[in-house]
């Protein structure tokens, strides 16, 4: 399962949105920073309106949604890359992780400490982004000067990992991502056993106090955040009220539907943050639908038929014939199963089908 880690400075409400995200109490959330030192790990269900109207033609009482995996981090200060606060340990924590969600704090509370007295989250992302910088440019000038041996020995695979470094380093040095840096799917592959911290896709999720979360577009800390991540990083940023959202975990769907309408908000932000983070990691989703169960499967975008089948069972993969495929759209459109094969809606798709999201699938397979 692919894994998000959720970053900020301290005290921007990372451990309560961890809690919001994982509707649990795992992450102690404390004004003071450093609260949050190993990592908490929650597996999330991706919402997905699709399974419930896939329910109700299925007629079964069993929904399995998609998950995916959110790790709470501890916060960076600035000069982490050098082993303040908890340096190393806070960047290893990382690069263990396969996308960021970078928490910015977008509210003014004089209750709530900020490690640099006052609130500016475009500069709040520059300290972060720095400190991640920093690391892949000191990883990337090490590799390659261990890579100065093998290609005085004529190893080629360590000549095309040196030239695609070669390509990375002005780019860091820079101040830029090494996400930014044009590179083909081959030499990207090269520079993947670095794990640079700068090249995992990000998401920011702008946090605002309760009152504010209604009218967010109008907040200016969150249109300084829209406006830099989007022009500098390209990145895109949510709102989200960590606090509501904290709120939320301890109340009946019903009840916290109520609570959102009278805030003035018709969904929470937690929903379109894990949706977007889903989407942020590659990830599409496909359905098996029966009496028995209607389930999400989770396949990278791109993959075909036989690699969607392999999530369900190895053997599906191996023995793989063909796949019954109708799309959600057209399923719902037409209320039954019975109706979509009566309008030549359901399809035949072979090895080389490259499985679109919304698809619903029956594999046919001979082991």
């Amino acid at each position: 399962m692919l894994r998000a880690g959720i970053v900020g400075l301290p005290n921007v409400g990372k451990s309560t949105l961890f809690n919001a995200v994982t509707r649990t109490r795992k992450a102690e959330a404390a004004n003071y920073p450093f609260c949050t030192i190993d990592p908490n790990v929650g597996i999330v269900s991706v919402p997905d309106a699709r399974l419930q109207e896939l329910q109700r033609i299925a007629k079964t009482g069993v929904v399995i949604p998609a998950a995916v995996e959110f790790v709470d981090i501890a916060g960076l200060v600035a000069g982490a890359s050098q082993g303040e606060g908890l340096g190393n340990k806070f960047l290893t924590h990382i690069r263990e992780v396969d996308a960021i969600v970078q928490v910015v704090r977008c509210f003014e509370d004089e209750d709530v400490h900020h490690v640099s007295g006052t609130v500016d989250p475009v500069r709040d992302i520059e300290v972060i982004n720095t400190e991640l910088l920093l690391a892949d440019l000191d990883s990337v000038k090490r590799r390659r000067e261990r890579l100065v041996k093998d290609i005085k020995r004529g190893d080629k695979t360590a000549a095309a990992e040196e030239a695609v470094l070669a390509k990375i380093e002005p780019v860091l040095d820079a101040g830029k991502p090494a996400l930014t840096v044009a590179l083909t799917p081959e030499e990207r592959e090269l520079s993947r056993p670095l794990f640079l911290l700068s090249d995992k896709p990000t998401i920011f999720a702008c946090n605002v106090r309760e009152a504010d979360l209604a009218t967010a577009d109008t907040n200016a800390y969150v249109q300084k955040v829209r406006e830099y991540v989007r022009t500098h990083l390209s990145c895109e940023a949510v709102v989200i009220s960590a606090q509501i959202e904290s709120d939320l975990v301890d109340l009946e769907p019903e009840e916290a539907e109520a609570f959102l309408k009278e805030l003035g908000v018709q969904e929470s932000g937690i929903g379109a943050l894990i949706r977007a983070t889903y989407h942020l990691l590659g990830l599409r989703t496909y359905f098996t639908a029966g009496e028995k169960e209607v389930r999400a499967w989770t396949i990278h975008a791109g993959d075909t038929a036989p690699k969607a089948a392999g999530v369900i069972h190895s053997d599906f993969e191996r023995g793989f014939i063909k796949a019954e495929t109708v799309a959600y759209e057209d399923l719902v459109r037409c209320g039954s199963v019975a109706a979509a094969r009566e309008q030549g809606l359901y399809r035949m798709e072979g090895k080389e089908y490259v499985v679109k999201d919304g698809d619903v699938l029956l594999f046919k397979f001979n082991v």
